[in-house]
């Protein structure tokens, strides 16, 4: 019922309050349409507070949920996903507020696209096929780029001719495709395949303008990415502008933000390496005569030293020791061969008193029979054997013709110590 009130009797704003939160109850649960326009998550609270626009009017209002319904969507909302909210309308009298208290929350129209492609992009990162370290790195100047584009397209013009304004000498095969509608995926496939059995391209541009997010399907599609992950050239993604994202960026080896973009990762600009070259000679010259510089002054220095002034300077005294070390080294040579001479004399000395040939200059002989056999004593000789003597410079033949014994030596006396000593003495 309608409040009775006039300016004599007007109702309270609590009373009004209360009114309008009986009159919002009355709704019950109704399913609600819009986009994301604002979402916050603060932390240590149970409760996430999102605002949603239509996406005609410019009308929004408060939605709270739960953290468990929130976290229950896969993937997550984000703010710009269309949602659609099973929530009950809620008045909060005190601050005079009116919300929504989701209860279920569906992603749909554009959102139920990118919830799939999310979580399409989920299951391939979790195979690796997005992993950084797989990522390639493109040639400084390839011989050949291999381009896949549409038609005439504006990508295609934006490609050639800035690369060709870059490096003029830089060559181009193009295959054409359709990039966009059921069929571009697949064919986009097969220029890739080509393209990456051509020996003679070193890496491959996919390009294509902006447009929807439908328009861009074919370039997230699974089959598309997988090839691309196949491919032994390097791939670079350049599809749409800067905010289009499709998966085909996170699997190809570089992501141009523009086909623009594109001409200028894969092909240096010609003014700018002349520039460059032109600089390092320029160093290198720079570095090479501060070089020279410096081993010259090294080299003034050197000569200006005593040494290399006047090289005869220290000959003088050197000659000197020269010639002091030479006369002392003749003369501790000349003494160690005194001395080896008078060793050697002694030596020779000791050796010529125990050899038998001096014993037989004194005029002692050595008998030996037919056999060689040296005769000591009479018992080993007959009478009319032949002996051979042997003199200190010659051999005799000898015949025995007598054989006479030594007498016994006559006894002496044992002498005594004195007769000792003076003996030794």
């Amino acid at each position: 019922m309608a409040l009775q009130t006039s300016p004599e009797s007007p109702a309270p704003v609590r009373q009004v309050a209360n009114a309008l939160a009986g009159w919002i109850e009355r709704l019950g649960v109704v399913w609600v349409e819009g986009q994301v326009a604002q979402l916050s998550r603060r932390q240590g609270m149970n409760t996430v507070f999102l605002t949603l626009r239509d996406s005609v009017a410019d009308i929004s209002v408060s939605v709270t949920c739960s953290r468990q319904v929130f976290d229950a969507l896969n993937p997550p909302v984000v703010e710009g996903a269309s949602i659609v909210v099973h929530a009950k309308p809620s008045f909060y009298a005190n601050r005079g507020t009116l919300s929504l208290v989701a209860r279920e929350i569906r992603m749909v129209g554009l959102g139920e696209l990118l919830a799939r492609l999310e979580r399409r992009r989920q299951l391939l990162a979790a195979e690796g096929l997005f992993a950084r370290e797989l990522k390639r790195t493109l040639p400084f100047l390839p011989r050949r780029v291999g381009l896949v584009t549409g038609q005439q397209s504006a990508a295609e013009r934006d490609v050639l001719e800035n690369a060709r304004r870059r490096w003029p000498a830089v060559q181009f095969r193009v295959v054409h495709t359709a990039v966009q509608g059921p069929g571009a995926a697949r064919e986009v496939i097969a220029a890739v395949e080509q393209l990456d059995r051509d020996p003679g391209v070193d890496v491959v541009v996919i390009a294509r303008g902006g447009g929807s997010v439908e328009d861009l399907l074919p370039f997230s599609d699974e089959a598309l990415v997988r090839a691309v992950h196949r491919a032994r050239t390097p791939v670079v993604s350049a599809i749409g502008h800067e905010p289009d994202s499709p998966l085909l960026d996170l699997v190809a080896d570089v992501r141009a933000s523009t086909p623009t973009d594109a001409a200028k990762l894969v092909v240096p600009d010609v003014a700018e390496e002349t520039e460059r070259v032109t600089r390092l000679r320029d160093r290198s010259r720079q570095l090479l005569g501060s070089w020279l510089t410096q081993q010259q002054d090294q080299l003034v220095s050197l000569r200006a030293r005593p040494s290399l002034a006047d090289p005869r300077t220290h000959l003088g005294a050197r000659s000197v020791e020269v010639e002091e070390l030479r006369s002392r080294t003749r003369r501790c040579l000349r003494h160690q061969l005194d001395r080896a001479e008078d060793d050697l004399s002694h030596r020779l000395a000791r050796v010529r008193s125990l050899s038998p040939l001096a014993t037989l200059q004194r005029g002692y002989a050595v008998l030996q029979d037919d056999e060689g056999h040296v005769v000591s004593s009479l018992g080993q000789v007959d009478i009319d054997q032949r002996l051979e003597a042997r003199v200190h410079d010659g051999r005799l033949a000898v015949l025995v013709t007598d054989l006479s014994p030594a007498q016994a030596a006559p006894a002496h006396p044992a002498p005594d110590d004195a007769a000792l000593e003076d003996e030794e003495t």
